[in-house]
């Protein structure tokens, strides 16, 4: 039986040379954290990869989080560190993985989240049309986010840098398009070709290959402006106009 007198057991007092637990991070800290790193990494690209690359498809990724259900925070955090891991800007696609997740890793963050993170990065590119369909809300509305980027007018613009960047001319009427609907990772990244074929062989066929029905609505208006585009691109090619 305990004495009724008996002082109740106290606490230690904290050691004062021990370093104090840092607080978990809210997510909008850590969203800006996440920006801060992106800009870094990319503020000097002029391959059409930039900062505000980036900044665009996180936006839009925040908006079709809010029509299509999917938890905006990863779906933005996913956004915002995408082309940190793009294969293009980096030695290979392990290497950007790699540097991505290890940033990752040194925040307060679950780690179910951070695998999920990192699995929508790893196969939301387009790669030639040939890789499987994002399993997750998350990974859709990411994916969905990046490829409407990729149509109607700054697309047009970023077509055109990209091609500088790599060394393609802006047409060539003795290459034509790659028709083929799927082409290999290394036939996509290291075939010749030009800012005009790139419309063809994957720009137009966009529109069809998005997930949610916000994307699919945003993107008709954006597919038609590409398609007149080309036209008054080639009338002009032709001296028609």
């Amino acid at each position: 039986m305990s004495n009724l007198h008996e002082q109740p057991t106290q606490a230690p007092d904290p050691d004062p040379t021990a370093a104090p637990t840092p607080p978990c991070p809210s997510a909008a800290a850590l969203l800006a954290d996440a920006e801060a790193y992106a800009r870094a990494e990319l503020g000097g690209d002029t391959s059409g990869h930039d900062w505000w690359h980036v900044q665009r498809v996180a936006d839009m990724a925040r908006r079709l989080a809010a029509e299509e259900g999917a938890d905006a925070f990863l779906c933005v955090l996913a956004a915002l560190l995408h082309d940190v891991a793009d294969e293009k800007l980096n030695p290979s696609k392990e290497a950007g993985m790699a540097k991505v997740a290890s940033w990752l890793e040194a925040r307060e963050l679950a780690p179910g989240d951070r695998e999920h993170v990192l699995e929508i990065i790893g196969t939301m590119s387009y790669n030639g049309g040939a890789n499987p369909p994002m399993r997750t809300p998350e990974g859709r509305v990411v994916q969905d986010a990046d490829r409407l980027d990729a149509i109607g007018a700054i697309a047009v613009a970023r077509t055109f840098a990209y091609a500088g960047h790599v060394g393609h001319p802006i047409h060539d009427p003795g290459l034509p398009p790659r028709d083929r609907l799927v082409l290999t990772s290394e036939e996509y990244r290291k075939d010749k070709s030009t800012a005009i074929n790139h419309f063809h062989e994957k720009l137009l066929k966009l529109k069809d290959r998005l997930n949610t029905p916000a994307a699919k609505r945003i993107a008709e208006q954006r597919h038609d402006f590409m398609l007149g585009y080309l036209e008054q691109f080639r009338l002009e090619w032709d001296g028609e106009r």
